[in-house]
Order: C-alpha cells, then sequence, then structure tokens
C-alpha cells in the first residue's frame, strides 16, 4: 500500500517510471487515459500497426497536443523495447508477437507486463521463468481478472484461509460454444451494423461469449496460483454472490465441484435464460474454507455470507476496471520488482475444440472465430492426448476431418515446426512436463 508513494518520490528525485505500450487498442487506451493524471509515470513510446490509429487514441482518451507531439509513434516493438524505457506492457492480444515481445524485453533487462494473456496461456510458465533467471519481472497484468483473482488467492492463503475455489463471472449458456462471429451481436442485445459504428471487433467479442476468453483466463489462473483445472472443463454454474459458499464447494459437501482447491467460472443466467440475483458478471471471487471453528464463528460475526455449516465463506470484487487499473502492475514491477500474478507451474491448458463438423483442407481461424472455441483442460490430460493449443488454432490447415465437439490435436494440423512460437510453446511443455 505504498506504491504511490514510492512513485512520488521517484518523481520528486526527476526519474519517472517509463513505460513503451505496445498495443493501442481498448485496453490500451485505458491505460493511456490515466498517464496524465499520475505524475511520475511517462509513456515516451507507443508500438501499434497502424501509428495513425494510436495517435488518434491518444487524441480520443484526453491526451492534449503537447503530450502527443512528445510521444514516439512507431510499428517496431523489438526497437521500443532497446529505448530508453523501464516497462514493456504487452497488449497485442496475439499470442506469437506477444511471445516475441516477452522474450525481446527480457533480453534487454525490461519488465513486462503481459495484458496478452493468450500468450501467456500458451508459453507463460517458461517466459516467467526466463524473466526470473534474466532479473526482471513478468508479470499477469492488473485490472484484468486474472491478477485480480489472483491477487484475492494470495490474500487468501497469506492471511490463513484455505481456497476451495477461485475464479469470475461471465455471460454463459451452452449453445454458446457454436457461436460464430455472424451470430454474435444478438447475444449482446446489438445490431451488425450498431457494433460496426462503435468499432467493436466479432472475433474479438465472440471469444468472450463462446467461452473461450474464460478457458484462457481460468489457465493463467490456475498456472498462477497452483490451482487445479476441472477434470471435464469449466462447468459454469448459475451463482450469484451470495450463494458462492454453498454452490461453489465440494459436492461432497453439497456443492458442484469435483474437488476442493480449483478454478470456476460462474454464469450471470439461469440455463433457461433468467437473469441470477446479485449476479458477478463483471466481478472476480475466492471461497474460502475456515480451518478452525473459531475462524468459522468469525466469519457469522462479521456478517460474511456462508454455506449451512458455516465453514465456507467468500470474498469477492464485482467489477474489474481493465486497462484503468494497469498501472499497479506497471508500479509494482517497476518500483517494487514484484509481479501482479505470474505463471509458476503448468496445470491449466486450453485446446481447440471443432464448432462443427470440420474437413480436411479447411482453415482454423482461431479464437472466437468460425472453426473452433477454447476448452480449459488440465495440462497433463492435454499433453497425453496432443491437444492443440487455441493459441496456435489460427491459420493452420487440417490435414484430416475432425468432427464436432472434438478436441483438434497436433496431428490433425500441418504446423511449421522451425515456427519460433511452436518452439517456444514445445519448449514450456519440456521444461514443465515434469510436474506431470
Amino acid at each position: 500500500m505504498n506504491l504511490f508513494s514510492l512513485l512520488q518520490a521517484r518523481a520528486a528525485a526527476g526519474k519517472p517510471v517509463r513505460v513503451a505500450l505496445i498495443g493501442a487498442g481498448k485496453f490500451g487506451s485505458m491505460f493511456l487515459s490515466q498517464v496524465p493524471h499520475v505524475p511520475g509515470l511517462e509513456v515516451p513510446v507507443i508500438v501499434d500497426l497502424d501509428r495513425d490509429r494510436a495517435r488518434e487514441a491518444c487524441r480520443t482518451v484526453g491526451w492534449d497536443a503537447e503530450r502527443i507531439a512528445a510521444t514516439s509513434f512507431t510499428d517496431d516493438g523489438v526497437r521500443a523495447i532497446n529505448g530508453p524505457i523501464d516497462v514493456v506492457v504487452e497488449a497485442t492480444g496475439n499470442p506469437a508477437v506477444g511471445i516475441r515481445h516477452a522474450r525481446a524485453a527480457i533480453a534487454a533487462g525490461k519488465h513486462i507486463v503481459m495484458v496478452n494473456v493468450e500468450a501467456d496461456v500458451l508459453a507463460g510458465p517458461l517466459l516467467a521463468q526466463e524473466a526470473r533467471k534474466a532479473g526482471v519481472v513478468y508479470s499477469l497484468a492488473y485490472g484484468d481478472q486474472p491478477a485480480l483473482t489472483a491477487e484475492m488467492v494470495d490474500w487468501a492463503r497469506a492471511t490463513g484461509f484455505r481456497v476451495v475455489a477461485a475464479g469470475k463471472g461471465t455471460k454463459y449458456l451452452p449453445a454458446y460454444h457454436d457461436v460464430t462471429p455472424d451470430g454474435v451481436w444478438q447475444h449482446y442485445g446489438l445490431t451488425a451494423g450498431e457494433a460496426q459504428s462503435a468499432g467493436m471487433n466479432p472475433q474479438m467479442f465472440n471469444s468472450f461469449l463462446d467461452g473461450t476468453k474464460s478457458a484462457i483466463e481460468m489457465a493463467a489462473i490456475a498456472n498462477a496460483c497452483t490451482l487445479d483445472v476441472p477434470t471435464d472443463g469449466l462447468l459454469f454454474p448459475p451463482c450469484g454472490v451470495d450463494d458462492l459458499p454453498h454452490i461453489m464447494r465440494p459436492r461432497d459437501k453439497g456443492g458442484v465441484l469435483e474437488r476442493s482447491g480449483v478454478v470456476e467460472v460462474v454464469s450471470s443466467i439461469e440455463r433457461d435464460g433468467r437473469p441470477v440475483f446479485r449476479d458477478l458478471r463483471w466481478g472476480v471471487y475466492v471461497v474460502l474454507e475456515a480451518p478452525n471453528d473459531y475462524a468459522a464463528d468469525c466469519f457469522r460475526q462479521y456478517g460474511l455470507k456462508t454455506d449451512a455449516s458455516g465453514r465456507y465463506a467468500a470474498m469477492y470484487k464485482p467489477y474489474h476496471l481493465i486497462g484503468l487499473e494497469l498501472n499497479i502492475s506497471i508500479l509494482s514491477a517497476a518500483l517494487r520488482g514484484e509481479p501482479t500474478g505470474q505463471a509458476t507451474g503448468f496445470r491449466g491448458d486450453v485446446a481447440a475444440v471443432a464448432k462443427r463438423n470440420l474437413r480436411a483442407g479447411e482453415m482454423l481461424d482461431g479464437e472466437g472465430g468460425y472453426t473452433v472455441w477454447g476448452r480449459l483442460m488440465p495440462a497433463a490430460s492435454s499433453l497425453k492426448i496432443g491437444a492443440l493449443p487455441i493459441g496456435l488454432a489460427h491459420r493452420v490447415r487440417l490435414r484430416q476431418d475432425v468432427a464436432h465437439g472434438a478436441v483438434v490435436r497436433w496431428s490433425d494440423v500441418e504446423f511449421d515446426a522451425n515456427s519460433e512460437t511452436v518452439g517456444a510453446r514445445k519448449a514450456m511443455e519440456a521444461a514443465f512436463a515434469a510436474q506431470h
């Protein structure tokens, strides 16, 4: 709780924390909107494939002409990383690009904040290991749900509670897994025209709807918090905040979980489409188990909602502010040398699953697209069957048919074994396979 005072000291010394932002999309823009209001924090360089769009993003979020003129806009991420900066923020959303930028930052001795959770799930355990060896910080991005959940898990464990479940909320129905970008907007209450005029990307928003983004975020949490992954994938049980201690407990205690210590996503709507009372659609949670009768009595005395036994309670955060909160990660890395969540092992993976019957010769189009969605799997199970990670299921051609609902495997696709991204993934699997 001293980040602001540490930053003030840096500002007074004339040594601001300098950030290179890579990717000026929605997350990056939200971060940029806060920069003028944080003395001691500077963004001297912004990297984007469309430099004019990046400049316009700065104008849109309120940067004045003087600040924009003093900022370098480039499409060369590696060059920016090697400039006079302290922290790199990777916010492109492209796994291959994210891995490349992370490794460039580590090689240059710069801290890396990985907004790009797709890259983190594909190779994050390896990248974090490489960063630790190089003496720099590799961190999940505060404001995004994985880092916020990791913070709550850390709080629970540091205070002596057992973590039963941790995760987030979302809007979910089983039929969403097969939704394609053509049908996504009806589920958001928008027309295609309204979405287009707002600059909303249908494939990106479809990844939130079809379960892929939830799977990716839960894998990141499992890998950062040494939590288990449900054997058969996420359940998405409908659950409001008051019912978290009752529903999100092990089955042998009356809940829905196969065991204690897992990640899970709760749905904001019932299976028949009715809204859940006091839903957690925008938030994160952790379910706690009291270690003794005294702690359980304290739950009751201090007003926590519990299950009937009084032993299970929950803490939650109803909202997350995405890029508006990103400074917590940046300053934690630069001023404390600490990550706000970081993969420590390979426990969860996200496999590509066919949205329909796919035919040999078809090209997969990745996260949120027309061909596959991402299912959360235990890493051991994914490795055993040779599942193709969702992060590599983009622009690869099928060698053979894959049935609707089946996991796509490495053996089902043509891939470039010499690809840097494939190499990083294979190195990560080899480095952490001993855990299983």
